[in-house]
């Protein structure tokens, strides 16, 4: 994973409420936020060898900071996000116009099946693993297993304060899994440990998730995830990762963190 989209947060701030993080009356701080992004993508340029592709932000649309929820790209193929909340529909054209004007094949399903992105989809170069019922369909992977021929393991997501995937799991390069066991359900759970290993699967403590501790960014060994998350910095030093810890906590205010802050498009595995 060498490019990373990301969009500049001229026009961040927190207009509707669609998850239990986002409250109106907690307003954003701009020139915070601004500094905060700033140090973020200087972390990811400097620190951890990433390119990164800049899309233009539009007014009106305050969560385009957020591209993780973009779509996925796979190859030179891309399938933009269908949003479940209005609120957040009128990002997809200037997704879509993103990928299109970079050269990318535009992948289509049934309009009617919501779909998140890589907000919901993460994973391995074996399998996947795909996050439903707040956001994304379950019906969308089935699909997606289909057309990129991967094997994609549903992930029920029963706790709305983890209302994507990538709120609460993290896969890192080393085959470890990051994550917060119980955003998920039983089924879940097991799925997770069957897959992987019991050495390779990293819990972070409650108040560590709370602090969006898996909303973090993964290249080769460097880590970047939100600043306050002591217990996860030394899970993953650990196991030979170097972290890089970032304040987010601007975003934060609207359910959002690193991870989300960005999106893979050399492919979105670690």
């Amino acid at each position: 994973m060498n490019r990373l989209l990301v969009c500049p947060p001229d026009y961040f701030a927190i207009e509707y409420e669609i998850n239990l993080w986002m409250r109106r009356s907690n307003i954003v701080d701009h020139e915070r936020a601004v500094t905060q992004w700033h140090r973020l993508m200087e972390v990811l340029e400097r620190d951890m060898g990433v390119r990164l592709e800049c899309m233009r932000p539009v007014p009106g649309l305050p969560d385009l900071v957020f591209t993780a929820n973009a779509g996925v790209a796979v190859g030179r193929q891309a399938v933009v996000s269908r949003f479940r909340y209005a609120e957040r529909q009128r990002e997809e054209a200037h997704f879509e116009h993103w990928f299109r004007a970079a050269g990318y094949e535009i992948v289509t399903f049934d309009q009617d099946i919501f779909f998140e992105g890589a907000g919901d989809l993460l994973g391995f170069p074996e399998y996947w693993f795909g996050g439903y019922r707040q956001r994304s369909d379950i019906r969308m992977f089935p699909l997606l297993s289909e057309r990129f021929t991967r094997e994609i393991i549903p992930l029920e997501l029963i706790d709305g304060r983890f209302y994507h995937l990538d709120n609460c799991l993290c896969p890192l390069s080393g085959g470890e899994l990051l994550y917060y066991p119980p955003a998920f359900d039983s089924y879940g759970q097991s799925a997770i440990r069957e897959r992987v290993d019991e050495g390779l699967r990293l819990a972070v403590p409650e108040a560590e998730a709370l602090k969006f501790a898996c909303n973090a960014v993964c290249v080769g060994a460097h880590v970047a995830l939100p600043e306050g998350c002591p217990t996860t910095m030394e899970l993953l030093q650990e196991r030979g990762c170097q972290v890089h810890p970032v304040p987010l906590d601007e975003f934060m205010k609207s359910g959002g963190s690193a991870k989300c802050l960005t999106l893979a498009i050399d492919g979105f595995l670690p």
